[in-house]
């Protein structure tokens, strides 16, 4: 097999002008608490707790969809919620094809969040038993990137079926993305099987602390040029929302955070995510699909939960 550099695109391809974005994965339901104090754990501790829809995969379609992008989110939910979460995705924009499951309910995470730091306590319900298989051929077909989470990777339990839906892609011309992410679930999964599953992909959005998990490096620097040599571009991106740049060749470009206004970090790199596939669509610059990031994830920082607001 070719190194993994020779298997990629050029680094500046695009989606083909005026294809829509196809996203599959976790669809769920949202937890968010946010301790008022300090109290030790076996205490009743006041806190604020928000509801909200969510899952990496169908924030980063929302936050598309309120961007303007044509997209298209696939994944499963429980009975009693298929009009909900339609409708919840439709306002953002976004055309949705929800499968649903009959005996488990919508998968939940309860997220507790203090400042930048977030424990997540998840339940993937109905979205366990969704595939990559379950894409349909349709909207691959008209796809110029498809877009997918690490959940959908750890999930799997072959990475025939990811393989097989890559391959589908490649076939029309679509660019895949991919964003990893937590740290926790590549270290379960382990670093070396989840760069493999997702080798030659041509959009790479970790966090931080999952590129380091990734590469064994702590610079963001170092470990978006490191990744860059196994994905056309990647974006490390930062606690506050700003990110380094790195594409195979060129010197890696560091993007500053924007955020004025700060509620919790969920979702951040989710809005990340989708601001640079909506700017990487028109232009070849990684600094201007960069910030296009930025400011997609300081709005992320400025709301509770994951989703744009309404």
């Amino acid at each position: 097999m070719p190194p993994a550099h020779d298997r990629l695109r050029p680094p500046d391809a695009r989606p083909r002008p005026g294809s829509p974005v196809v996203v599959f994965g976790d669809v769920l339901d949202d937890i968010i608490v946010m301790p008022r104090t300090a109290d030790p754990a076996g205490t009743e501790t006041a806190a604020t707790i928000r509801h909200r829809a969510g899952g990496s995969a169908a924030n980063t379609a929302a936050w598309l969809g309120s961007l303007g992008v044509d997209v298209s989110f696939v994944g499963r939910v429980g009975t009693a919620d298929l009009q909900r979460h339609a409708q919840l995705l439709a306002n953002a924009g976004v055309s949705a094809r929800l499968a649903y499951d009959a005996h488990d309910p919508t998968g939940t995470v309860v997220i507790t969040v203090d400042g930048t730091s977030r424990t997540m306590f998840t339940d993937r319900g109905a979205g366990a038993s969704f595939g990559p298989d379950d894409v349909p051929d349709d909207l691959v077909a008209r796809a110029g990137l498809v877009h997918f989470t690490g959940y959908t990777v750890a999930q799997s339990r072959s990475p025939v079926a990811l393989r097989r839906l890559l391959a589908r892609a490649r076939e029309v011309g679509a660019l895949v993305s991919v964003a990893p992410g937590s740290a926790s679930v590549v270290r379960r999964f382990g670093a070396p099987a989840f760069l493999a599953a997702v080798e030659g992909a041509d959009l790479f959005f970790p966090s931080r602390e999952t590129a380091r998990e990734l590469t064994g490096l702590e610079q963001p620097t170092g470990s978006a040029e490191a990744l860059a040599d196994r994905f056309g571009v990647v974006a490390v991106v930062d606690d506050d929302g700003g990110a380094t740049v790195a594409t195979r060749g060129l010197p890696p470009v560091t993007v500053d955070g924007v955020a004025t206004r700060w509620v919790d970090s969920v979702g951040l790199v989710d809005a990340f995510s989708a601001g640079f596939i909506a700017a990487w669509a028109t232009s070849r610059s990684l600094g201007v699909a960069g910030r296009s990031g930025a400011r997609a994830a300081a709005r992320a920082a400025g709301v509770a939960g994951g989703r744009p607001p309404s």
